[in-house]
């Protein structure tokens, strides 16, 4: 057995380059895993910083300095956050406090449709299991509340956090993107020489993982804008909340939007019942759903991240397991680190001629 790891010791890891790489990835973990929350103003400023450098890379291709690029790509992103902070989030705010304030009409609703069940579909639905079913939600939805309220007293240091987000984040982003190329020397001058497979990693990772998000991010406004207009104009209560809810699901593929749905349904249901306008809804939002996955991903994502849909699934699944919502936020851009990884790792016969020269 000592052996056989000796053996793939000898064949994978006798490559200084490797090692460093793994040592890369095994510090990069522990500061994530101990400083992440920490640092969480710092990974969005990073996030912000990567996107909007390809935006500034794009405009300079129009024979644009990067001041002059720099300039307009942050004018526009500080009016992207001041209309978010002064419109959108203002008009969610209260969506969802009348949304909360209306539960208990939507609640009282939902039992009557529940009780008449048993007298249309007896054969199907039993008496006991629609009072089952009450008792477990009725106890489901009386938590919710407690949490609510546990919650609430933490509003305003939320709120507080929220102002210093939009202080400091901003300004961040500003330096990283004015500085990037002093910020990389400085880092530079800390690495070692052998960083020939951690340069071929982070140029996989930079051209992939930024392709990816400057696709996700004009899918969600896509999709967020879409679903604003289309409930807007059929009546549905709520409709720019929803909106944004159903544009953010699909940060997640696949389970994002199947979870976000829910609500959406039950809300949908709720204002027209099974009536020929809920039908008309529901076959509206399949179409945005289908163009969604069908001709939208295609066309932002067609050769950008070759990854299989089941290693996609497994990769939610895994990581989720592994660190919850966060897990499942960056499952994509985990899955997408890792097969840059293999994909650069130096194959056995590569790792012999390197040590015999």
């Amino acid at each position: 057995m000592l052996n056989v790891f000796k053996r793939f010791y000898q064949r994978h890891f006798t490559n200084p380059e490797a090692v460093i790489l793994v040592l890369f990835l095994a510090l990069g973990l522990v500061l994530f895993l101990l400083f992440g929350e920490m640092m969480a103003s710092v990974i969005t400023a990073l996030i912000i910083a990567f996107l909007l450098d390809g935006i500034i890379r794009g405009v300079q291709t129009l024979h644009v300095s990067r001041n002059a690029a720099l300039s307009v790509v942050y004018m526009g992103f500080l009016g992207l956050l001041v209309l978010c902070f002064f419109v959108l989030i203002p008009l969610l705010w209260q969506q969802i406090f009348h949304l909360l304030e209306e539960m208990p009409h939507i609640l009282a609703h939902w039992q009557e449709q529940l009780l008449l069940l048993p007298v249309r579909y007896p054969e199907l639905v039993s008496e006991q299991q629609v009072k089952d079913f009450m008792t477990a939600a009725g106890t489901r939805v009386s938590q919710f509340g407690e949490h609510m309220l546990s919650y609430s007293s933490a509003v305003m240091p939320l709120i507080a956090a929220i102002v210093v987000y939009f202080i400091l984040v901003p300004l961040m982003v500003f330096f990283m993107l004015k500085d990037r190329d002093r910020i990389f020397a400085w880092f530079g001058q800390f690495l070692p020489e052998e960083t020939g497979l951690v340069k071929r990693v982070w140029e996989e990772v930079h051209i992939q993982l930024g392709n990816y998000v400057r696709g996700k991010v004009l899918e969600i406004l896509i999709i967020a804008v879409s679903c604003c207009i289309f409930f807007a104009i059929m009546g549905l209560p709520y409709a720019a909340l929803m909106g944004v809810v159903i544009g953010l699901s699909v940060i997640i593929p696949y389970v994002g939007a199947a979870i976000a749905s829910i609500p959406l349904i039950l809300i949908a249901f709720f204002q027209w019942g099974f009536s020929p306008h809920f039908l008309y809804f529901m076959i509206g939002y399949g179409i945005i759903l289908g163009l969604d996955g069908n001709v939208i991903v295609p066309i932002l994502f067609s050769e950008v991240v070759n990854i299989h849909p089941l290693a996609i699934v497994i990769a939610i699944i895994f990581f989720g397991g592994l660190w919850g919502f966060w897990g499942v936020f960056f499952a994509i851009p985990l899955s997408i680190l890792i097969k840059a990884v293999l994909n650069a790792w130096p194959e056995p016969q590569e790792i012999s001629c390197q040590k015999n020269q």
